[in-house]
């Protein structure tokens, strides 16, 4: 049994949004729920009756209500949602309009600003009124290729008012990443900054924005927010303009809100895009609105006196998610720039300074914390944070442990899964309850997931596919430019009729937590039995002399061999005697079959643009076939170094 790291105190739990949840559900309809298993069962089996009783909890603005809240609960993919109803979605998010402060932006080198939710608001409605001059309408896409600042969150706000589609890449995109996304969904307004901030170096963007409209022909005006400079040279960029002379010059403008149906889409979210070109994952406003905010409000017990921060990129879902806690009237923190500059405690000064109540971040980060040496709660006042997320990739057990020892005794960590292509999350935190370790807390409300076994069987206590077994609203409502929903099918419901299958794989607790062991698809077989990688790379981040690694699975002579990876850190060489500690570790603490068959030192790991190691692409290298898409990888001169080892030609 996993161990109890930290219980919430019963007036924590009578307090939070859940436990009102729990009693307003038992008001509506004579329950007595007092526990979160029953009511996460009661969500997954009656799911309309769930769904219905977050649309009124959340009080979603609509100017019409629906009909009903689904025509097929057993359909999917392609369930109707809230069939009926108008909303805009940038309405919901911009229902406070006071002197509370809405968004302060922290980027490297950059003086700190604070934003009032009245300021965003009146900021906002100049900026549609400028789209709506251009000609923007309902559909339209609009594209930002920005660093996550307030002006992204406003020309977003500002175009989903119109009721145009948004889709953003963080500026770290090459020339070839930009293309391969928003190439395919061929925007009308691109909003751009001059450049980036990282490692305390101003680096540019105008330069690859000029090429971009080059082979982007359709794109009518181009945007440029002053980041890096405080007047960009736009000369070389056609159909550009300084941001400042967009905006409508009017003032306290009010902002039509588009009253649109329920699956109208909002965002245009990419797949990795490392075996060809990105999937483009169309998602509806509603969808996005209620999934988002049942996850704010209920999960991460967001409140509007809260303060919360997720270190992103544009490039990434969190950014997206992030921006929908506007709806609850808490305060954003945006930063841009590298987390560990000028110094490995930058993001934690920060959250002393902003009185951040929940820091949202990655299991990567943790990791680098950890190796780092950084004291967190030692070294800065963290009285005020009360709640730490963590997603990306799944966060070990002794990242589980560095928290409650590091940064703080008495918090909820919240280790989240989920995807773009939900916008959110299947398993996540649960305020009423404990948190163990390595487990995420629950699965989340309204979302039935499901471990399968190798036969399609339901399993508990054992590990399995992640599959969810029912629709649930911010599934995408279709892919760009896929007219018979072929990629859609073939990407979620070609194994399992009927049932999405997300690629993960995990296991479920009889506690109802839930463990992540990595991609299915990059899950290793050796002698047929299926382990996850993320067993590996837990042990492994034990040896301070190894920087990074990445684990794959080589076919070889009719079986699967388990192939270790390693960066060294600088200074440090990979001996046998080291070779020989890894492997005791893993036989000890995992199991025989995680011993990997050779150990190999390699310069760099390779990551998407997301921060997410690329296991798929480095197996197809080493067994000598094509990736397809490198300009997917943040560095793709790595796959290299694994083209044509001896080593992993030889038996032992």
């Amino acid at each position: 049994m996993s161990k109890i790291l930290w219980k919430p105190t019963q007036e924590r739990i009578s307090q939070s949004n859940m436990y009102r949840f729990m009693i307003f559900v038992n008001k509506r309809f004579g329950f007595s729920i007092s526990e979160y298993s029953d009511l996460y069962q009661w969500s997954v089996d009656n799911i309309p009756d769930f769904w219905a009783a977050m649309w009124d909890f959340a009080g979603i603005k609509v100017s019409l209500s629906y009909d009903r809240v689904i025509d097929d609960v057993h359909r999917m993919p392609g369930a109707k949602w809230f069939l009926g109803a108008r909303l805009n979605f940038a309405e919901n998010l911009l229902q406070y309009r006071d002197e509370q402060t809405a968004l302060i932006f922290r980027g490297e080198d950059q003086e700190r600003r604070g934003i009032t939710y009245k300021e965003l608001y009146d900021e906002t409605a100049r900026l549609a009124k400028a789209l709506r001059d251009l000609g923007v309408r309902p559909g339209d896409r609009v594209a930002g290729f920005m660093p996550n600042m307030p002006e992204t969150i406003m020309a977003m706000l500002a175009a989903v008012s119109i009721g145009a589609v948004w889709s953003s890449c963080s500026p770290d995109f090459g020339i070839n990443g930009v293309l391969d996304r928003f190439g395919q969904i061929k925007p009308k307004v691109l909003f751009t900054a001059d450049g980036y901030w990282f490692k305390g170096k101003a680096l540019d963007s105008l330069d690859r924005v000029s090429h971009i409209i080059e082979k982007i022909p359709g794109i009518e005006k181009v945007v440029v927010v002053p980041y890096t400079s405080e007047e960009p040279d736009i000369k070389a960029i056609p159909h550009s303009i300084h941001y400042s002379a967009f905006k409508s010059s009017e003032l306290a403008l009010p902002i039509t809100f588009e009253q649109l149906p329920f699956d109208h889409p909002l965002y245009i979210m990419y797949s990795s895009g490392t075996t060809g070109l990105p999937k483009c994952m169309v998602q509806g406003s509603g969808g996005v609105l209620i999934n988002q905010l049942k996850e704010m409000i209920l999960h991460t017990d967001l409140k509007r006196e809260d303060t919360i921060f997720y270190f992103t990129t544009c490039g990434w879902m969190m950014w997206n998610w992030l921006a929908s806690a506007l709806g609850v009237g808490a305060t954003l923190v945006l930063y841009d720039g590298n987390p560990f500059h000028p110094d490995p405690g930058a993001l934690w000064r920060m959250a002393q300074d902003e009185k951040i109540t929940v820091f949202g971040t990655s299991a990567g980060y943790i990791a680098a914390l950890m190796n780092a040496g950084v004291k967190p709660g030692k070294e800065y006042d963290l009285s005020n944070l009360r709640a730490v997320l963590s997603t990306g990739s799944p966060l070990s057990i002794e990242g589980f442990e560095f928290i409650y020892q590091e940064v703080k005794e008495d918090l909820q960590l919240s280790s989240i899964s989920g995807g773009s292509d939900i916008n959110g999350c299947f398993a996540l935190g649960n305020p009423m309850g404990p948190v163990h370790s390595g487990e995420l807390q629950g699965r989340g409300l309204g979302m039935k997931l499901e471990a399968f076994d190798d036969q399609g069987k339901s399993v508990i206590n054992q590990l399995g596919e992640l599959v969810c077994t029912a629709p649930a609203p911010s599934m995408p409502i279709y892919f760009w430019d896929d007219p018979d929903n072929a990629k859609y099918h073939s990407a979620y419901f070609d194994v399992y009729p009927n049932v999405w299958r997300h690629g993960d794989f995990i296991e479920i607790r009889d506690n109802g937590g839930v463990v992540i062991y990595g991609r299915s698809d990059a899950t290793l077989n050796p002698g047929g039995v299926r382990i996850g990688t993320a067993d590996i790379y837990r042990l492994v981040e034990r040896f301070p002399e190894i920087e990074d690694s990445l684990v794959v699975g080589q076919d070889w002579k009719n079986d699967v061999r388990v192939i270790l990876f390693v960066k060294m850190r600088p200074g440090q060489d990979l001996g046998d005697d080291l070779i020989k500690r890894i492997k005791k570790l893993l036989r000890e603490e995992a199991s025989p079959r995680h011993v990997p068959t050779k150990v190999l030192a390699v310069p760099d790991i390779p990551y998407t643009l997301n921060m997410k190691k690329v296991e798929l692409a480095v197996k197809k290298v080493i067994q000598g076939q094509a990736v397809l898409n490198k300009d997917a990888l943040k560095n793709p001169e790595s796959l290299d170094f694994f083209a044509d080892i001896q080593e992993l030609q030889e038996d032992f």
